[in-house]
C-alpha cells in the first residue's frame, strides 16, 4: 500500500509506462546548470525572529530528520518561494 495522492499516482503510473521523454538539449542543460549555479551560490545570512513555540517545533522536526534546524528552516522557505510547498488536502 502506498500513500500517494491521485496526482502522484498518475505521475508514477505515467513514468512506469515509459510515457516520459527526455528533453536533453543543449539549451535545457544550460538552463539546469544555471539553476545549479544559483543553488550553490554563497548563502546570505539573515536574522529571523520566531516565537519560542515555533522555534521549538522547528527544532523537534529537524531532530526527527537528523538535520540542523537552520537547514530545515531554509528548506521550507526555499520550497515556499519556488511554489513547491503546498498545503495537504484531507
Amino acid at each position: 500500500m502506498n500513500n500517494y495522492d491521485v496526482e502522484e499516482q498518475e505521475l508514477l503510473t505515467s513514468f512506469e509506462n515509459n510515457e516520459w521523454k527526455s528533453e536533453k538539449t543543449q539549451e535545457r542543460l544550460q538552463l539546469l546548470n544555471s539553476y545549479v549555479d544559483a543553488t550553490l551560490a554563497e548563502n546570505q545570512k539573515i536574522i529571523l525572529s520566531l516565537s519560542k513555540l515555533d522555534l521549538e517545533s522547528l527544532q523537534i522536526l529537524a531532530k526527527k530528520d537528523n538535520i540542523p534546524y537552520q537547514s530545515l528552516a531554509s528548506s521550507i522557505l526555499h520550497k515556499y518561494l519556488t511554489g513547491r510547498l503546498v498545503e495537504k488536502s484531507n
